[in-house]
C-alpha cells in the first residue's frame, strides 16, 4: 500500500497542468487552498468556483468595470479583468474574521450561517494549521483559545470544556462519532489519533449537543472534518517539520487526483518523539532527578544526568487517509474514507513520577500501541421532495485497541490488560427549508459497541504466562438508537427562533468472569431512555449586533466502563463493576452577546451555567461486605461509580478580533470557569475538570507573502483549596507553595510564529515556542510542558 502511494505521488508531482487565461483560480491567503463556491460578479456575467477553486471568467473580458469576488467568511475581493490577467488568474481571498456571518456545520450536522445559531462555536481553519504547526490534534484544539489540555503523557491530550472532560465531551471525525463504550471518567488520549496534517476544519460546539449527537455531549462537541477529494483537479502537497523540546521529526504528504465525477485522495504522516525537555525557569518540584531502569537482571533507580529531560516520554506515530469520491449524476454523491492511525508504545509519564516510600512504585508502566481505524461510507442526495431537500446517509466501522503494561518495583510480575472494541453506526440525516424560511433537521442514528477485554500476567524472567482479571468484561455490547428534530423559523427579519428534541434509548449486557475475581453478580443488563432538548433565540436588531439565548439539557447513558471496569485507580485504591446506575442528565443556558465596528472590530461575550444531576462518580463502595480487598499486591480501599453527586458549572467565555493598519491585527481569549460538586456528607468541593482562568491574547501581522505572530499564552493559580479532593491526594504531580500543600502555580509563555510563501509551490515556517524557557505544568497533568522550543518546517505543493 504505501509503495503505491509513493508511486502515485511521484506521478503526481511529475504531471503539470495548463490553466487557460480566461480560467480563474481562488485560493486561501495563507494556506493556498482552493476555495469552491466563490461567486464572481461583473457588470454582465457572473461566475462559481469548483471544487478546485476554478471558474471560467472568459464572458467578463470584454467588461471594463468592477468585479467583485465573494465568500462568506472572506473580505470581498474588488478587481479588474486587466488586473486579474496581470496576476496570472489568481486571485487570494483573505480571511474575514470581523464578521459575524462564517458558516458552520456542527451546530445541525448542515450548513448554517453563525447568525442563524444560537450555540456558541469556534472555528480551527487550515490556515491557522500551517502557521501554528500543531503537533497533534490535542494541539490543535488549543488553538481555539477556548479548550484546555490535560496531558498526561507525552502522546496525551484530554480536551476539557466548560468544566467537563472526557467521555462528557464528544469527538465527532467527519460526522461519525468517536466516542466508544470504553471511554473514561479519568483522561483520554483518543484524539491524538487523528493527523492534523489531515484535518480540513475543526469546528468545537460549547454546551450540550445532545439533541444532534446523543450520549456524551455535555460539556461541549469536537467536530473533525478531514480532506475531500477534489473534482476536476490533480495536486499533491509534502511537508517536513522539527521540533527541538523533544526532537520531533515529522514526515507528511498527501495527493488528490480528481476527474469530473470521480475522484480519489490520500493522505500519510509519520512523526517521531524524543523525550520531552522541559524549561530552566520553574518550580524544582517538576524536575525528573532520577527514574528506573533495568541492569543485569534488577530494577535499578539511577540519577538522572539531566533532570529537565523527562525520561521515558518518546514515541512514534503513523497515520494513513484515503478517500474516494463519486458522482454518478447531479444529485448523487458517494464517498468512501478509511482512517489508520497506531502509536507505538509509550509510557504514561505521571504513573512513573509516584513514589512509594523513598523510591519509587512503579518500574514500568506503559500504554500498549493505541490503533484506531474507521471505514466510513457516505451517500448525499439533493431532491426538493415534500420531506426533503437533502439527505443524508452514513455508515461506519470503527476498531479501537489500547493496551496497559504495569510491572511495580523489583516484582517478577508484568501485568498487561487488553482492550479491542468495534463500533458500528448508522446515520441518516434529512434537511428541509420552507419557502417561509423555516428549516427543519431531522434524523435517526444506530450504534453498536461490542468490548474485548483480557488480562494476563507475566513472569519477566521465566516468561510465565497466567490468566489475569480483565479490566473490562469480555464480549460487553453496548448499543443505542435514537430520532431527532430541530426547527428553525425566522419569528421576524431580526429574530430567529430554533428549538429540537431528541429521544434515545440505550442499552448494555455484560457477563462477568468471577473465576478470578469474586463478585456479588454474574451479568449486568441494563436499558434506559432518555428524552433531551433545546430551546433557543437569535436577535440582531442590525447587522452588527448579535444576541443569543439558548436553554439546552444534555446527558450521558452508562458505558461498560461506568458498569463494568475492575481497575487500580490510584495507591491504595480499586474500582470495581456497579450494574445499579443510571443516565446522567445536564441543563444548561447560555447567554451570548457579540458586536461588531465597522470591519474593524469584533467582541463577543458569552455567560453559561450548567447542572449536572445523577452524577456518575467515583465514591466509596464494599464488596462482597467489604470495603477493602487485595489487588495487586496490597490492601485498596473498594471504590464503584454512583449516581451519588450534583455538579455545577459557571462562567464567561470573552473574544475580541481588532483589524489594525498595515496588515496587523489583534486577537484575544479568555475563558474563566468555576465549579464544585456535591460530596458523600453533603458538602461541595472544586470540580476535578473546571480549568483554571486561562486565555491567548494574538499579535498578529500578513501581507500576500507572509504571516506572522506574537502571542502570549496565559494560565491562573489554582490554589490548593481549589483542588479537587482527588487531585489534593496527587503531590507528587504538583508544585509545593509555602505550606508544603500542592498546588498549580500561575504560569505564561511568549511564543513567536512565521511562515513565508515562496512562489505558489512553497511554504517555509519558523517559531519559537516559551521564548522565556519557562518551567510549568498544565492544571491535571502528568508532564512539564516543552521548555523552549525551535520549530521549523517547509511545505511543498505540486499541482
Amino acid at each position: 500500500m504505501r509503495n503505491l502511494y509513493f508511486i502515485l505521488l511521484c506521478l503526481v508531482c511529475m504531471a503539470s497542468t495548463s490553466v487557460y487565461a480566461q480560467t480563474l483560480i481562488v485560493q486561501q491567503a495563507g494556506t493556498r487552498q482552493a476555495l469552491e463556491g466563490v461567486t464572481i460578479t461583473s457588470a454582465s456575467a457572473n461566475a462559481v468556483t469548483d471544487a478546485a477553486g476554478k471558474a471560467d471568467i472568459s464572458t467578463m473580458k470584454s467588461d471594463t468595470g468592477e468585479i467583485q469576488i465573494r465568500s462568506v467568511g472572506f473580505e470581498t475581493l474588488r478587481t479588474r479583468y486587466a488586473l486579474l490577467e496581470k496576476q496570472g488568474f489568481m486571485a487570494i481571498m483573505q480571511e474575514d474574521r470581523i464578521s459575524l456571518d462564517a458558516v458552520v456545520v456542527s451546530a445541525t450536522r448542515w450548513q448554517q450561517s453563525r447568525r442563524e445559531t444560537p450555540l456558541r462555536i469556534s472555528t480551527i481553519g487550515a490556515k491557522e494549521v500551517m502557521l501554528q504547526n500543531p503537533q497533534t490534534a490535542a494541539d490543535l484544539l488549543s488553538l481555539s483559545g477556548e479548550v484546555f489540555i490535560q496531558k498526561s503523557q507525552l502522546g496525551g491530550g484530554s480536551p476539557m470544556i466548560r468544566g467537563f472532560a472526557t467521555n462528557r465531551v464528544l469527538l465527532t471525525v467527519d460526522g461519525v462519532r468517536m466516542n466508544n463504550a470504553i471511554f473514561r471518567s479519568g483522561n483520554l488520549q483518543n484524539v491524538i489519533s487523528l493527523d492534523p496534517f489531515s484535518i480540513q476544519r475543526t469546528e468545537v460546539v460549547y454546551g450540550p449537543g445532545s439533541v444532534i449527537y446523543g450520549s456524551d455531549a455535555i460539556g461541549g462537541v469536537m467536530h473533525f472534518s478531514t480532506l475531500e477529494p477534489a473534482f476536476s483537479s490533480v495536486n499533491a502537497n509534502a511537508a517536513v517539520r522539527y521540533a527541538s523540546a523533544n526532537n520531533e521529526k515529522t514526515g507528511h504528504a498527501d495527493f488528490s487526483v480528481g476527474g469530473k465525477k470521480l475522484a480519489f485522495a490520500g493522505s500519510a504522516t509519520f512523526s517521531d518523539y524524543d523525550n520531552l525537555l522541559m524549561g530552566k525557569n520553574g518550580p524544582d518540584d517538576y524536575l525528573r532527578p532520577r527514574y528506573v531502569i533495568r541492569i543485569n537482571g534488577r530494577d535499578s533507580v539511577v540519577a538522572n544526568s539531566n533532570p529537565r529531560l523527562q525520561v521515558p516520554s518518546a514515541y512514534n506515530q503513523f497515520n494513513w487517509m484515503h478517500k474516494l469520491r463519486w458522482a454518478p449524476g447531479e444529485k448523487w454523491e458517494l464517498q468512501y474514507g478509511f482512517h489508520y492511525s497506531a502509536t507505538s508504545d509509550y509510557s504514561r509519564y505521571d504513573r512513573l513520577l509516584r513514589p512509594r516510600g523513598n523510591t519509587l512504585r512503579s518500574a514500568e508502566w506503559d500504554y500498549g500501541p493505541q490503533i484506531w481505524m474507521m471505514n466510513n461510507l457516505s451517500a448525499a442526495h439533493h431532491s426538493e421532495s415534500k420531506w426533503f431537500d437533502n439527505v443524508s446517509f452514513r455508515v461506519a466501522h470503527q476498531f479501537f485497541e489500547e493496551s496497559r503494561i504495569e510491572r511495580n518495583l523489583n516484582s517478577l510480575t508484568r501485568m498487561i490488560r487488553t482492550e479491542k472494541v468495534h463500533a458500528l453506526s448508522a446515520n441518516v440525516d434529512f434537511e428541509k427549508t420552507r419557502q417561509n424560511g423555516q428549516r427543519f433537521f431531522y434524523g435517526l442514528e444506530a450504534v453498536y459497541n461490542k468490548v474485548g477485554s483480557t488480562g494476563e500476567d507475566v513472569n519477566i524472567e521465566t516468561e510465565l504466562r497466567r490468566a489475569a482479571p480483565s479490566r473490562y468484561p469480555d464480549g460487553a455490547l453496548w448499543y443505542s438508537a435514537a430520532a431527532y428534530l430541530t426547527w428553525k423559523a425566522p419569528l421576524s427579519e431580526q429574530l430567529t427562533l430554533q428549538t429540537g428534541a431528541r429521544y434515545n434509548i440505550a442499552g448494555l449486557q455484560a457477563e462477568f468472569d468471577t473465576t478470578l475475581f469474586v463478585l456479588p453478580f454474574a451479568e449486568a443488563r441494563q436499558a434506559s431512555g432518555a428524552l433531551t432538548g433545546s430551546v433557543g433565540v437569535i436577535w440582531s436588531p442590525t447587522a452588527l449586533w448579535l444576541f443569543s439565548a439558548n436553554a439546552a439539557s444534555g446527558f450521558r447513558t452508562p458505558n461498560v466502563d461506568d458498569v463494568g471496569k475492575v481497575f487500580d485507580s490510584s495507591p491504595g485504591f480499586v474500582v470495581v463493576p456497579n450494574a445499579d446506575i443510571r443516565p446522567e442528565y445536564a441543563y444548561n443556558f447560555d447567554l451570548g452577546i457579540a458586536r461588531t465596528f465597522g470591519s474593524t472590530l469584533k467582541v463577543d461575550v458569552t455567560g453559561f451555567y450548567t447542572l449536572l444531576d445523577n452524577a456518575l462518580v467515583r465514591r466509596n463502595f464494599t464488596l462482597n461486605g467489604q470495603d477493602s480487598v487485595l489487588y495487586g499486591g496490597e490492601m485498596s480501599r473498594v471504590q464503584a461509580i454512583q449516581n451519588a453527586a450534583v455538579a455545577k458549572v459557571w462562567g464567561l467565555q470573552l473574544g475580541l478580533e481588532l483589524k489594525l493598519p498595515a496588515g496587523f491585527g489583534l486577537r484575544v481569549h479568555h475563558n474563566f470557569q468555576k465549579g464544585e460538586e456535591e460530596l458523600d456528607n453533603g458538602s461541595v468541593a472544586p470540580l476535578r475538570h473546571a480549568a483554571p482562568s486561562f486565555g491567548t491574547t494574538r499579535l498578529t501581522w500578513s501581507n500576500r507573502k507572509w504571516q506572522a505572530e506574537l502571542n502570549l499564552i496565559y494560565n491562573a493559580e489554582v490554589a490548593n483549596a481549589d483542588l479537587a479532593p482527588e487531585e489534593q491526594g496527587k503531590e507528587y504531580l504538583y508544585a509545593q507553595d509555602a505550606a508544603g500543600n500542592p498546588y498549580t502555580p500561575a504560569w505564561h509563555t511568549i511564543n513567536l510564529k512565521t511562515s513565508y510563501q515562496l512562489g505558489n509551490r512553497a511554504n517555509i515556517g519558523f517559531g519559537i515556542e516559551n521564548i522565556t524557557d519557562q518551567r510549568y505544568r498544565p492544571y491535571s497533568s502528568g508532564i512539564t510542558a516543552p521548555g523552549r522550543n525551535f520549530v521549523v518546517s517547509l511545505r511543498v505543493k505540486a499541482r
